[in-house]
């Protein structure tokens, strides 16, 4: 096997990044050798999406692209989509293991099994209540700076719009003692900051024994030596306690920013989608995070096109918006997925007016992006150096603790490192300074 070339490829969330990376190690660590996705391979890993029509049709391009790349090759497809649609995946020529989101631990093994044999292999396997988090023992091998430590897994919400409780299963937690091993591993590794991610993040502790908490976890992640930054990837607004509020408030390494889910700003749409919040609950919990945490970056999700959303339900929205002045927006079309609620809804929205809504807020999510960049305009701001800027020669760029990206003039060896930047200029949400 120490000959064999793995390539590996990605789409959709932040997990679905973190879990590939897990598996890429796994197969390092068995002697296999990775190759970019571009390049021949000897087996093909598509980690699939599956939360809108987009990632199911982005996923099914990947797999013929592989299949394309190396007819010889063996295709392995995992992610949401194969958890939720294994037949169709095993329908597109060129596939011959099907594994979802489930057992990706033994993805060598069934990789190496499915070379010796004959005919597809379908491991894909539904979720029971009483399963735990799978813990993929590798160290994921990511970027030099940032690294992503999943915590959570699954979701016990059942919002009328999403697929992803029965992709992922129920809400499962990693053992607080096992985030803490992987996240001083990451430390020692040479990472400055550490992205905690999950599923539903928010629900963290709520499946294990004892009075474990997101808060409590973050408490004891803050006492790791060397630990500079820690960032939440995502929270839902009903899991930010007043117990959360002052842990991220109190805690130095902690980065002030948070993403938090909206979806809609219209309390009608709200409760369609059975989203547990109003628009007034939402705001008040805005003003709390803002009079505790100082400048906070704030970015959210919206959904547009919503079974039934009125002109007037989408103005409220904006408005909304507008007013709550996010630092942030990733705008979404409604997609119907099969199997939800909101999928068989009657009042469905015609295509152009989703797309002119995207339009609209999109827009209005770059305007508000420029203005929060350029509040710190002339300030000093700390920043962890991630990369080449690739659209200018000789420019590095990298992330303040609120979110905006900065660029600046640097070399090679600032990468991984926390600097100090002054920004003197802004092209749109991005910064540009030098380093002082």
């Amino acid at each position: 096997m120490a000959n064999r070339r793995v390539a590996v490829s990605t789409l959709g969330c932040k997990v679905n990044q973190y879990e590939s990376a897990s598996l890429a190690g796994l197969f390092r660590e068995r002697g296999y050798r990775i190759v970019e996705f571009e390049d021949k391979a000897d087996v093909y890993i598509i980690n699939t999406c599956t939360v809108t029509h987009l990632g199911d049709r982005k996923s099914r391009q990947l797999i013929r692209r592989a299949a394309r790349a190396n007819p010889e090759a063996l295709i392995a497809v995992t992610g949401c989509y194969a958890q939720t649609s294994p037949g169709k995946v095993l329908e597109i020529p060129g596939v011959d293991l099907v594994v979802g989101t489930r057992d990706r631990v033994k993805l060598v093994d069934l990789v190496e099994t499915a070379f010796k044999g004959k005919g597809q292999v379908n491991a894909v396997r539904s979720y029971e209540d009483n399963d735990e988090f799978e813990e993929i023992s590798s160290l994921p091998v990511q970027g030099r700076a940032r690294a992503f430590l999943k915590i959570q897994d699954g979701c016990d919400n059942i919002c009328a719009y999403c697929i992803v409780p029965r992709a992922r299963g129920p809400s499962r937690s990693r053992k607080p003692e096992k985030v803490l091993e992987m996240a001083n591993e990451l430390v020692a590794a040479g990472y400055k900051e550490i992205v905690l991610t999950g599923i539903h993040t928010g629900a963290y502790g709520r499946d294990l024994d004892g009075d474990i908490t997101l808060a409590g976890l973050l408490n004891r992640l803050a006492e790791i030596p060397g630990l500079s930054r820690m960032r939440l990837s995502s929270i839902e607004p009903n899991d930010i306690t007043l117990e959360l509020v002052e842990t991220l408030s109190g805690c130095p390494a902690f980065c002030r920013h948070l993403h938090v889910p909206l979806q809609s700003g219209d309390d009608h749409v709200l409760k369609r989608m059975v989203r547990r919040y109003t628009a007034w609950e939402y705001t008040r919990l805005v003003d709390v995070l803002r009079e505790n945490i100082a400048g906070l970056g704030l970015t959210t999700d919206v959904m547009v096109g919503f079974p039934g959303e009125t002109s007037e339900h989408f103005e409220n929205t904006y408005q909304f918006i507008k007013k709550t002045s996010f630092s942030g927006l990733h705008v979404f079309k409604f997609s119907p997925r099969q199997g939800t609620p909101a999928a068989g809804f009657p009042d469905q929205v015609e295509p152009q007016a989703k797309e002119e809504r995207s339009r609209i807020l999109i827009g209005l999510g770059k305007k508000l992006s420029a203005g929060f960049a350029n509040s710190m305009l002339h300030k000093d701001l700390e920043v962890l150096v991630e990369q080449r800027f690739q659209e200018e020669e000789g420019f590095y760029e990298g992330l303040t603790r609120n979110y905006v990206r900065v660029v600046f003039p640097g070399h090679e060896g600032l990468c991984g490192e926390i600097v100090t930047v002054r920004a003197d200029k802004a092209r749109g949400a991005i910064l540009e300074g030098i380093v002082v």
